[in-house]
């Protein structure tokens, strides 16, 4: 539990900061994992028709990252870490499943990964700090 404020920091400043990113560089987080498609031998995908998504994306970071600030701040409440949990998980199995079917985008994968691991290490503190209550 030593660890769980520092993350919980951390992570207030990287959701604020992709937040941002997807707020005023929309398309060049597009154009970034299109080119590096491009090297790996994957399709491209589409650049267009990012206005709704990015108030959904800027949303979702501010909830994600009022989430971990509330972690720092809070850190005996567990339900801060069991619904960034929750959010994470479930935005890593969707990028899986539109990567599987949908196409093989590498934007997918890397947020099935990188929200994936969010989400386990939020999951990890939710199960010890429930630990520590029992």
């Amino acid at each position: 539990m030593k660890l769980y404020r520092p993350v919980s920091l951390l992570a207030v400043v990287m959701f604020a900061l992709v937040g941002l990113i997807f707020l005023f560089m929309p398309n060049e987080v597009l154009v970034f994992f299109n080119t590096a498609s491009r090297y790996l031998g994957m399709p491209e995908s589409p650049v267009q028709g990012v206005d709704l998504y990015l108030a959904l994306a800027v949303g979702y970071m501010y909830l994600v990252t009022l989430l971990a600030y509330l972690m720092y701040r809070n850190p005996n409440n567990r339900i801060f870490p069991m619904l960034l949990a929750n959010g994470k998980l479930a935005t890593s199995l969707l990028s899986l499943y539109l990567f599987l079917m949908h196409q093989p985008f590498l934007i997918y994968i890397t947020n099935c990964v990188v929200d994936g691991l969010i989400g386990l290490v939020a999951l990890f503190f939710y199960l010890q700090i429930k630990k520590t209550e029992a």
